[in-house]
């Protein structure tokens, strides 16, 4: 899964950002499952980028119901 940035995602439809936002917490639940399990993560930085990365999308939704 892509990270992407602001400009992107301003860029994507509504239901681009939906489909995008599931898939999103998706993989971020599923490396904290296997963090709380005891598990290491090949890529610890990466839960990170999916944290911000779902904060960009929820921003960008926000922002669009506001208009």
């Amino acid at each position: 899964m892509a990270i992407f940035r602001a400009h992107e995602v301003h860029q994507m439809s509504d239901v681009e950002l939906t489909e995008q936002l599931s898939k999103l917490r998706l993989e971020l639940i599923q490396k904290y499952a296997k963090v709380s399990s005891g598990g290491a993560t090949e890529n610890p930085g990466r839960i990170r980028e999916l944290k911000r990365t779902v904060a960009r999308i929820l921003t960008e939704m926000n922002s669009r119901r506001a208009a």
